[in-house]
């Protein structure tokens, strides 16, 4: 019997077969559950890709005005998200490969370094969509020099990295109960 708690990644196994008068036990005791949306799971792949579509297509637009040269702010924008972006897709692979090999991600260690990286990266988005939100109305409402479309392209930007924070902190929020959940037992 292979010590389901010190690898990092290691085989999905079949419960064994139910026999008469003797209560089938669903998972093998020592490992954690299933929760949709923890590292190595489909829901976990797709929490990640999200994360990295929104977060692109959110510095992709804020690169594309000129006003990122303009605000000290802005530049602090489009970097969390190339962050967010770059840790997004590395744990995207990480969670294909564990998908592609039928594995699944059970090292508390891992799930450790997965939910502080996603608090970390969390946070960091999260004040970068904040600052250029406020930045975006002061240039809209108080100096009136936000041209239209560019007004637009900040809106629809901060949406998207909003949005991604809201998936990364989805991801944060399943890892630490993950972790909460293992320790409890």
């Amino acid at each position: 019997m292979v010590n389901a708690t010190c690898p990092s990644v290691h085989p999905v196994e079949a419960p064994p077969p139910q026999t008469h008068g003797e209560p089938q036990n669903p998972m093998p005791q020592g490992r954690m559950n299933d929760i949709p949306g923890m590292p190595g799971t489909r829901g976990g792949l797709t929490l990640r890709l999200n994360q990295f579509v929104f977060a692109l297509v959110a510095g992709c637009v804020m690169a594309s005005t000129h006003a990122t040269s303009k605000y000290t702010i802005l530049r602090y924008f489009v970097n969390a998200v190339s962050w967010q972006c770059l840790w997004s897709l590395s744990l995207a692979f990480v969670d294909l490969y564990a998908i592609l090999v039928k594995r699944r991600l059970r090292n508390p260690k891992v799930v450790s370094l997965f939910a502080v990286g996603d608090g970390i990266s969390s946070t960091i988005t999260f004040a970068a969509a904040s600052a250029s939100a406020g930045i975006s109305v002061l240039d809209s409402n108080d100096f009136h020099s936000c041209v239209r479309d560019r007004c637009t392209r900040y809106q629809a930007s901060i949406a998207m990295a909003f949005l991604s924070w809201f998936a990364v902190s989805s991801s944060f929020v399943l890892n630490f109960w993950t972790l909460a959940s293992k320790s409890s037992h």
